[in-house]
């Protein structure tokens, strides 16, 4: 079968790439840039990334460590803090602020230099089997077939390439999705922002901080990278001017001497200025054809990060096309990928939308305490910090609560646990039937996940509860799925009783939660996770499964 060609070699391409190449799926990346090594070392250039998607790259195999993990943010309301949240890189952090929300002990954002995570995917790439990053081609045409998709380049000598399918992940200017005809309509320039890279010491270190309405200048945050260096960036106002040298200086000085008392000596690293756009791709599949990353989506006021949500679309579609290339799959399946990942970022622009006159405007902070976020009422600094900690309506992450990949009506034996159906389920220690005890979230990425939720496990060995109870016929209704599918066991699970059993996909959303071991249901939820047959409905009736996972189960149980 063709590969996959991803059209564009930036930090989402890449990861996509990566993602695939974990499924043994071949994968060519077309990149327009010659050079092997073109990202230019930014200090100014920098991501930050929630937890989650930060162990994504860490299970790709893309190391993080010149990132910077927080010790705490602080939100300053002109001299007086009004939020302070500690982070516990391993959940044991001391709890510093009884107030604090939310609790100390989760994991810290990561900031990382973007030239940094490049350097770290091409080198993640080069140890991987199956891809080829072909330099210096441009694409200029597309064409689709029943079979596949004909991609045409501009090189130094034109070349036809042939792929079962296609992910522009070519950025703002895409070229594939003006090839597919995909309209981008948003607003330009919603927020501009100075930016400024330097190495000083300031009273917070290892902390981030917003920097709300202080006495002199603008709002200004200011986040720690490792060995002494910080990006800080402030606010522009709307109109559009230009920035002069000796302004930019202006805002160091003043936030520097406002923070520290007087101007510490400091080192500039480099400098910048960037305007935020909110624009959404109206289609994000066209046949074989999809958008990821900048391509689909612009977003990045109120201090959400658009980079994190292309990763995101990255982890989303990669075992979508796993499926489809080595099994076949459904419309259902294809079309997941933009009904869940568009209608996150959809929520996520409607959210800025909402908030973006009442924070911004004048009097918005008396403004925007008496605004309604969904769920709760929110003040000023939080709504903010939200944004820029991942959190809340303008960055939490997604619930798949409407997506085509769980049965259509709740199984009959589904039961309530601390996760709902969409939701990402929790890490807890797991094991595996060879004995291997990691968290839930290591093994994501891979298969479908079932998982048996049995007190008591970890005090016996392996050879004993892999006969015992209800793990023979859960094993043999486990290995009748339509799909591959990983069987774990959990000592326990929140909001879950004794023998409940998770479904889970290969991205961590959980499809049900089940009461005991019921092959047709089972079999029905993982039927739902791929989308269904390719090409039609499953070969054989749930009834037809029952029956195949008794009778294998009674065969194990004689067999012990």
């Amino acid at each position: 079968m063709d590969p996959v060609i991803v059209v564009g070699a930036g930090p989402v391409g890449l990861a996509l790439a990566l993602a695939l190449a974990r499924y043994e799926v071949p994968v060519v990346v077309l990149d327009e840039t010659a050079e092997e090594d073109h990202e230019e070392r930014r200090p100014a250039r920098t991501v930050v990334l929630r937890p989650e998607t930060a162990a994504l790259l860490e299970r790709l195999g893309c190391a993080t460590t010149e990132g910077a993990r927080w010790t705490g943010w602080r939100t300053l309301h002109r001299r007086t803090v009004t939020l302070q949240m500690p982070f516990g890189a391993s959940g044991d952090a001391e709890k510093e602020d009884e107030a604090a929300d939310p609790a100390p002990g989760e994991p810290s954002p990561l900031h990382l230099p973007q030239h940094a995570l490049m350097r770290e995917l091409r080198a993640a790439l080069a140890g991987a089997d199956g891809v080829t990053i072909a330099r210096g081609h441009r694409l200029t045409i597309l064409t689709q077939d029943a079979s596949g998709i004909t991609a045409r380049t501009r090189s130094d000598n034109s070349e036809a390439w042939r792929a079962s399918y296609l992910v522009g992940c070519d950025g703002a200017r895409s070229v594939v999705r003006k090839l597919t005809g995909a309209r981008f309509p948003g607003r330009t320039a919603v927020e501009r922002f100075a930016v400024a890279a330097l190495r000083t010491e300031l009273p917070w270190p290892g902390e981030a901080v917003l920097h709300r309405a202080p006495p002199r200048g603008c709002e200004v945050t200011a986040r720690p990278l490792p060995g002494g260096v910080w990006r800080l960036d402030w606010l522009l106002p709307p109109d559009g001017g230009l920035v002069t040298p000796d302004a930019l200086l202006a805002h160091i000085d003043d936030s520097l001497a406002l923070w520290c008392g007087e101007t510490p000596a400091y080192e500039l690293l480099d400098t910048g200025v960037h305007a935020v756009h909110h624009r959404l791709a109206r289609r994000w599949r066209s046949g074989r054809t999809f958008l990821a990353g900048d391509a689909a989506h612009l977003l990045g006021a109120l201090g959400t990060q658009g980079l994190d949500e292309g990763l995101q679309d990255a982890g989303n579609l990669a075992w979508k096309l796993a499926l489809a290339w080595h099994h076949g799959a459904s419309d259902a399946l294809l079309d997941s990928y933009q009904s869940e990942r568009r209608a996150t970022i959809v929520a996520r622009l409607r959210a800025a939308d909402r908030a973006l006159p009442s924070v911004r405007a004048e009097g918005g902070w008396r403004t925007v305490r008496r605004a309604m976020v969904p769920g709760a009422a929110r003040t000023h600094d939080l709504l903010l910090t939200e944004g820029h900690l991942g959190r809340g309506a303008l960055g939490a992450l997604p619930v798949y609560a409407r997506t085509p990949l769980t049965p259509a009506a709740p199984p009959a034996g589904a039961v309530p646990v601390g996760t709902e159906v969409g939701e990402r389920v929790a890490d807890v220690p797991v094991t595996d039937p060879e004995g291997a005890e990691v968290l839930l979230h290591e093994r994501l990425g891979g298969d479908l996940l079932v998982v048996l939720v049995a007190p008591g496990t970890g005090v016996w060995e392996r050879r004993h509860w892999l006969g015992a109870g209800l793990m023979p016929r859960l094993a043999a209704a486990v290995s009748a799925l339509p799909m591959r599918a990983e069987l774990l066991v959990a000592e326990g699970y929140p909001g879950a009783a004794a023998h409940t059993v998770l479904v889970v996909r290969p991205d961590g959303h959980l499809v049900a939660a089940l009461a005991g071991v019921r092959p047709a249901e089972l079999y029905a939820c993982a039927d739902a996770a791929r989308g269904g047959a390719a090409g039609g409905p499953a070969a054989s009736a749930p009834e037809e499964h029952e029956e195949a996972a008794g009778g294998a189960a009674s065969e194990a149980t004689a067999n012990r």
